[in-house]
């Protein structure tokens, strides 16, 4: 019989939704009016005004691709952050380079509840080869396995001898940290002949959990599990032992849009995973992680009864170069925002005979006619500056999976 983290996971759905849309507006009012670079961006926001999800709509993404300028322009942290840098608990540096803060308190990025999924308690050891170094993710980790009661092994990457050793003498009760690097551990393992029976568990995250690694941890009896997560937000969404998609944490609130706007898509329909938490230290409103997904329909079969997207599916960032020139997804919104008759759009690009080739394709549901793909054409060179083809389909023509720009080069 499943049990839970806590009351929240199984909380009527519209109860959740009520309960977050009710603690919307004042997190928008504390990053507006604590956080610099917010008061700027959300300048003409409404606090008050944000009560649901149409409100939040409305407002500004702040795409994890603009970090970089503007943590150059507002050391460290961009202005986004709410608690001055000397009151917080840690600060990270992470690829990019972007600055990552942590504040006080337990379980800061709210991981817990992911390895209580994935079958953590109490009293288990913790093999976490997540990085301890630079970057928060052996630190996101630690602190979840240790607010559950967990104790923890901080390996951190590398040195798979040593791991395996440490597994062992320890007696690991499972294992986190990237897919692949688990089976590096196991394999040397069995090389030294070291006893690993004992880790039965793993929640990974930070790379593709493919279906035959997961099938042959299994087979070893080891239950593989994701989580998905980033350092700037914590814990997006955990798989349970349904394994039927990843179920959204109670601390967040997930829009999908389309890549290159702010406006969400159908549920079912891909797009970017955009988030608002409810962090007071770090009140991230309208965040674009830049990776792709989709709300799954109805709940887990785990009983679990918060909104579930598929995983990752992609980056949402597609921008490409044509002769010569960056073509962004923003760009072909814009194209489609000029006509109403668009539902959808993907810019296909190609190459024919050593030349670059651009087709936007588009989905209308009515007029097809010759005028209209002139005029869609006329649009595409004054917002690309580059010349194209247009080709209008039928409604429900394009592929469902949250590509604007399709690059079909070979570039092989």
């Amino acid at each position: 019989m499943t049990d839970y983290f806590d009351d929240l996971e199984t909380r009527d759905p519209d109860a959740r939704e009520a309960a977050l849309m009710a603690a919307l507006p004042a997190q928008v009012a504390r990053a507006k009016d604590h956080a610099p670079g917010f008061g700027k961006i959300l300048a003409d926001v409404d606090p008050a005004a944000v009560t649901g999800r149409a409100g939040l709509a409305a407002l500004p993404v702040t795409r994890k691709s603009a970090l970089i300028g503007l943590q150059e322009t507002a050391p460290p942290f961009g202005g986004l952050t709410a608690t001055p840098a000397g009151d917080l608990a840690r600060l990270y540096i992470s690829p990019g380079p972007i600055a990552d803060p942590e504040g006080t308190g337990g379980d800061f990025w709210r991981m817990a509840r992911a390895l209580f999924a994935g079958g953590f308690r109490k009293g288990d050891v913790v093999h976490n080869c997540f990085s301890y170094h630079f970057t928060p993710a052996g630190m996101m980790l630690d602190a979840g396995a240790r607010a559950l009661g967990c104790a923890v092994f901080p390996g951190g990457v590398g040195n798979s001898d040593g791991q395996a050793q440490a597994m062992a003498y320890f007696r690991a009760a499972g294992y986190v940290g990237t897919p692949d690097f688990l089976q590096a551990i196991l394999d040397k393992a069995d090389e030294l002949k070291l006893d690993v029976s004992s880790c039965t568990k793993a929640v990974v995250s930070g790379g593709a959990l493919f279906p035959d690694l997961r099938a042959a941890y299994a087979d070893r009896g080891v239950r593989v599990l994701q989580c998905y997560g980033t350092a700037d937000l914590g814990l997006v969404a955990y798989e349970s032992e349904a394994a039927e998609g990843m179920i959204l944490d109670e601390g967040v609130i997930v829009e999908i849009v389309r890549p290159g706007t702010g406006d969400p898509v159908a549920d079912g329909e891909v797009g970017e995973v955009v988030v608002t938490n409810l962090n007071t230290d770090y009140p991230l409103i309208r965040f674009g992680t830049g990776d792709l997904s989709a709300i799954l329909p109805g709940i887990s079969p785990c009983g679990r009864t918060a909104p579930r997207i598929k995983g990752w599916m992609g980056r949402a960032d597609q921008t490409t170069k044509v002769r010569g020139m960056f073509v962004h997804p923003e760009q072909v919104a814009r194209v489609a925002a000029r006509h109403p008759e668009i539902a959808k759009a993907r810019l296909v690009v190609g190459n024919e005979a050593g030349q670059d080739t651009m087709t936007l394709r588009c989905e209308v549901a009515g007029d097809a006619s010759d005028a209209l793909a002139a005029a869609i054409a006329d649009s595409v060179q004054a917002e690309i500056k580059l010349r194209g083809a247009v080709d209008l389909v039928a409604s429900d023509t394009l592929p469902n999976d949250g590509k604007v720009i399709d690059d079909t080069r070979d570039y092989g």
